[in-house]
This record gives C-alpha cells, structure tokens and sequence, in this order.
C-alpha cells in the first residue's frame, strides 16, 4: 500500500543541501549556536515560516566543507544563507533542492536503504543522578512529580535508545554484514539490556559517527541549553511504510529546532557496516 502523505499537509515537501564557508564571520556565528542556524532556516520559507515545520541537521564530515541539510514543507529561497554563509562567489552548485514526494511515494514493506540521523536520545526521570541546581532547590510537591528530561551520555545508551524504538519509527535496522561493532561498543552487553528482550545478540547495522555536546545561550536571560547530540549511520529495512513516512516529514526525537531528528535516506552502495552516505 502507498504510504498517505497527509501528514504533509498541503505542502509539498522539499529536501534542500546547502555548502556552508566555516570561514566567514555569519558561518561562525551559526555554527557555534544552533539558535543562529535554526533562524536561517526559518528566513529561508516564503511564506508561513514561524507556523511551518522544519527539519534541519548539519554535517561536518569534512569540517572544512560543512553542509547543512533541511526538509522544509514548501519550497525554500536559499541565497540569502549562500550571501551569508556560503561560497557566492565560487563555482559550483551552491545549494540544491530536491521534491521529497517521489522518494515517499516509493517506500515499500522490506526495502533497504543508507540512512543518517542526528538526534537527541534521552530519558525521563524524577529523580536524577546528578541535578542541577535548579533541580536540587525544586522541592515542591508538584516539581516531585514533574518528570526531567535529561539525555543519555554515554555511546553504549545512546545507540541502544535508538535501536529499541526503530520499530515505532516504522524500520529496522538489519544485522551486520560484518562483526565491527559500533564504536566500539555493543548495547548488548550493557546490563540494561541484557534484560531488554527487543534486542538480540547480532551486532546491527549502524554506526555511530560523531557525538557531542553542547552548551548555548537561549538569549532572554534564561539557563544555557544543554544538548547530547550522537549522529548514527548505517543500513534500515522499511517495515511499515506509513510510519516511516511520518518520521521522514516529522522527525525523531527531540531537539528539532537545533539540528535533531532529520532522518535521511540513500540507495545501498555496499555490503559493510555503516552501509552508504545518506547526507541527503
């Protein structure tokens, strides 16, 4: 069955790749806070930018030649951010634009492809480990009860975050071509999952490529935000086309407006972990 695409409104959905000059002083301001990056995305939408969802990631693979990526509901205008923050001057496609309906269109129950995702894997929980001091001081009765949101740290819970929810995300991820685990470390010999019967013993397909995180000014006065972002890469096999259509065009997970939950398809290139490039 033809995944709907209702969930794209009356919009058509676009998939824009745009080259970023690391260089330039507006490409450093963005660069450093996600606030700046999101901003640009939204100036970019004609019409409705502030009502409009947007999804967005940056990928630094080469530092030096970073592109940020972004699916937008109607088609964007992208020469303000080359004018900014790119290269207007030098040869080359500067930006591209491409209709994300026939890739849509297209998904079928068993299809595999490359995929990327950056996003923000985290857990709710009333008591932390580690509060903050905001955290320590809220001791009223209905701050108790009030779940905090904080994000998991460490690669191994990371990684198993992801792979215990493929299946609600519409896809899963296929076991490895090979033994190499991701970074060097499996989720399945955490404690926590041994007991986790949605996983089984054979290492997936699926890298974790770049961590970090990242503290920035929210600038109204209010506490800095605090982001644990983990990109993964690697290989998916489309079990309900209709979900995966509504994590394509809404994300995953939180942190959207800071570059989290654009997840991105490709054709397979080769039978290995971290199969292909899905950079969009």
């Amino acid at each position: 069955m033809t995944p709907s695409l209702s969930s794209a409104g009356k919009h058509m959905p676009y998939l824009s790749r745009i080259r970023i000059n690391p260089l330039r002083k507006a490409s450093r301001r963005m660069l450093a806070n996600p606030r700046d990056l999101h901003a640009a995305v939204v100036n970019a939408i004609p019409d409705h930018p502030t009502t409009e969802r947007s999804l967005w990631r940056l990928d630094a693979d080469d530092p030096r030649r970073p592109h940020l990526v972004v699916l937008t509901q109607s088609r964007p205008d992208w020469n303000h951010l080359v004018e900014q923050a790119g290269w207007p001057e030098a040869d080359g496609e500067h930006f591209v634009i491409a209709d994300y309906n026939p890739l849509l269109r297209r998904l079928r129950a068993g299809q595999e492809f490359a995929f990327r995702l950056t996003a923000n894997p985290v857990q709710n929980t009333r008591t932390p480990d580690k509060p903050t001091e905001r955290q320590a001081q809220d001791d009223t009765v209905t701050a108790r009860r009030r779940s905090y949101r904080l994000g998991h740290r460490t690669a191994a819970m990371q990684l198993r975050w992801f792979l215990t929810r493929t299946l609600k995300w519409g896809f899963d991820v296929p076991e490895a071509f090979t033994a190499e685990p991701a970074v060097d470390i499996d989720p399945h010999t955490t404690p926590e999952a041994e007991t986790d019967s949605s996983l089984d013993q054979a290492p997936r397909d699926v890298r974790i490529i770049a961590r970090e995180r990242r503290s920035f000014s929210k600038r109204d006065g209010k506490p800095p935000v605090v982001l644990s972002t983990v990109t993964f890469q690697g290989r998916l096999r489309v079990t309900d086309p209709e979900l995966l259509t509504e994590r394509l065009l809404a994300g995953i997970g939180p942190g959207k407006a800071y570059g989290c939950g654009l997840l991105t398809l490709a054709p397979l290139t080769k039978p290995s972990t971290g199969t292909g490039d899905a950079r969009g």
